[in-house]
């Protein structure tokens, strides 16, 4: 068999489970040890045995063992980056990317490329804070999770990538308290307790990592209460949150930082997924 008649198999064999045609691909990629370019430039090239087994029992274990494709692989892309990710850790979204790229962009228009401090609460893999400094090098990043089991899993990424972070233990924003920052970026837990979930992400990825007390709110409660005893005068906090969360995030916002500038962010599917809360800065 070759190569490109056993791709075709594991597109096929997705699609007929309603799985993403994708994950057949990465899939190949890791029982091959292959890039993607090395794999398509072998399609025509005979697959050993060892490889093809190896494949099938891949697309068993997403299809018929409901496991994620990057928890497999054991790491997932973001922001061109590859992140180390397991089952203690969230996998990176494609809407977190666009955060960082709203917190960079905010970055640029107030602090014009000065040092600052940030902190990136509940990191999880680390893929926000990590992603920050090696960005943006005058960024000094602190990394904070309450499980010890995500803190090992990014601080394996930064130093995989080279990244010099800081990295605490603690819940939310408490193993910080004794500091003051710029800017605090989260994206905490954020789905209601009683919110349905894919069975794929409810059965893998950490409970404690997903969910955000009956209105999904909890953790971005805790963050903006204490935050201002955290930050400088002149500061940036931002979030994610879930879709239909802008104007409950807004009041939350104008409670706690009545005389900020707030920021409603779409993601690139036009849904509201992020808010930007802008302190001082009043010559902007």
């Amino acid at each position: 068999m070759r190569y490109r008649e056993l791709l075709k198999y594991g597109n096929e064999y997705m699609i007929k489970n309603n799985r993403e045609e994708s994950g057949a691909l990465f899939l190949l990629e890791h029982a091959s040890n292959k890039t993607s370019p090395e794999l398509f430039a072998s399609l025509d090239n005979n697959v050993s045995e060892d490889i093809k087994d190896k494949y099938l029992k891949l697309l068993d274990e997403h299809v018929i063992n409901n496991r994620p494709i990057y928890y497999i692989i054991g790491h997932a892309p973001f922001y061109g980056y590859e992140f180390k990710v397991n089952e203690n850790v969230l996998i990176p979204r494609f809407e977190t990317e666009e955060l960082v790229e709203n917190v960079l962009m905010q970055y640029d228009k107030y602090f014009k490329g000065a040092p600052i401090k940030a902190c990136d609460i509940a990191t999880g893999s680390g893929c926000i804070g990590i992603t920050l400094k090696l960005e943006q090098p005058n960024m000094d990043v602190t990394i904070t999770d309450i499980s010890p089991e995500a803190l090992k899993v990014a601080k394996e990424n930064a130093m995989a990538l080279g990244a010099d972070v800081k990295i605490l233990e603690g819940d939310m924003v408490k193993p910080v308290m004794d500091q003051r920052f710029d800017l605090i970026v989260s994206n905490p837990p954020y789905i209601p307790e009683n919110e349905e979930v894919q069975k794929i992400v409810k059965d893998n990825e950490p409970n404690i990592a997903l969910y955000g007390g009956n209105d999904g709110l909890k953790f971005y409660r805790i963050i903006m209460k204490d935050a201002s005893l955290i930050l400088n005068d002149n500061a940036i906090l931002a979030f994610e949150h879930g879709y239909d969360k802008k104007e409950a995030m807004r009041e939350l916002a104008k409670l706690y930082f009545p005389d900020a500038n707030i920021i409603s962010l779409k993601d690139l599917e036009g849904k509201d997924r992020m808010t930007i809360i802008v302190k001082g800065f009043k010559n902007e």
